[in-house]
């Protein structure tokens, strides 16, 4: 079997490192470059050093074009400018890992259009794109809590969201709440009601119930550990306990990384996984959806990887058969 040709485009981040992982194991795919402003000519196991005797690969100041699939890395702004500058042929698939081109009035550059990319939401749209925005990592987690929700049109309350990520959602770069002494036995709120993720949420919740018009009152929180997302999402719902769980697993029955657990959830459960795992519950005149994810893999580079096997008509979990660390 042919292989798919892979590049990177700004590969020594957290994201691009957490790619290159991906792709050196995918069974279907050959990296063909990682590209680095910063690092051109350092082998990528000098700045990744758990590669060091997986690959010989060194960081190239250029991209090349003789590729199936280009994963930009970037920071933010970063894809748009790239593809600006650059010409990739046509048939060059796209997958953006920034939030460039993910609202509905900023997703085309060119002759590109962008897809929004959560399998769980537009599996069929997906497969036939040439260019994919993936989502962001609070986005997806989030997202997922609330879908099977939306497609039966049942989201007629404001939503109530408190959500806490790792350090690693913040980037590589350190900053003052992402150094050891800071974020150690330390917690804090950031972004009340105004994350840039909201106004992404809100118009994937639209793409299942037309007209949703309620308030996503989301309260972002640093987490004192390094990956992973835990969101406790609420809102009124005159469903049974009964009735939303079977609505629930209905909605993720055909999906293969999202599984509805009757358990309480810890981060443990998915963290260096593509996975995400729900917990539904009533109370009262209310339902309250736990949702945990790893912001760097389902919430990043996983799902990334999970948008091109889609594309490339490959098993959605080929090369995403990942083992939590749970103890």
């Amino acid at each position: 079997m042919k292989k798919i040709r892979a590049g990177i485009i700004g590969g020594a981040g957290y994201t691009g490192g957490e790619l290159i992982r991906l792709l050196l194991a995918h069974p279907a795919v050959d990296l063909a470059f990682v590209q680095s402003n910063s690092n051109a000519g350092n082998p990528l196991h000098a700045v990744f050093h758990d590669m060091l005797g997986l690959t010989e690969l060194t960081f190239a100041a250029s991209h090349q074009t003789d590729i199936d699939v280009l994963f930009l890395c970037g920071g933010h702004d970063a894809a748009r400018k790239f593809l600006t500058v650059n010409t990739l042929p046509a048939e060059v698939v796209v997958i953006d890992l920034s939030q460039d081109f993910r609202h509905n009035q900023s997703n085309k550059i060119g002759e590109r259009e962008f897809v929004y990319g959560l399998p769980e939401l537009d599996l069929d749209k997906i497969k036939a794109a040439k260019s994919i925005a993936n989502p962001g990592c609070f986005a997806t987690c989030i997202e997922l809590a609330l879908l099977p929700l939306a497609s039966v049109k049942l989201l007629n309350t404001d939503i109530h969201i408190n959500a806490t990520t790792g350090s690693t959602g913040a980037g590589q770069a350190p900053t003052e709440t992402t150094h050891f002494s800071w974020r150690s036995n330390n917690l804090s709120a950031y972004k009340v009601f105004e994350h840039q993720h909201i106004k992404e949420i809100g118009e994937s919740l639209i793409t299942l119930q037309p007209g949703f018009d309620k308030e996503i009152l989301f309260i972002p929180q640093r987490g004192a550990f390094t990956r992973g997302i835990h969101a406790s999402v609420y809102m009124d719902c005159n469903l049974s306990e009964q009735e939303v769980t079977e609505l629930y697993n209905n909605y993720y029955s055909q999906h293969p990384f999202v599984t509805v657990s009757p358990y309480e959830l810890d981060l443990k459960q998915v963290v260096n996984t593509n996975r995400c795992f729900l917990n539904v519950s009533k109370h009262g005149g209310r339902v309250h959806v736990t949702s945990v994810i790893d912001n760097l893999l389902k919430g990043a580079s996983g799902q990334a990887v999970q948008n091109m096997n889609l594309i490339f008509g490959l098993p959605e979990n080929a090369g995403l058969q990942l083992k939590p660390s749970v103890f």
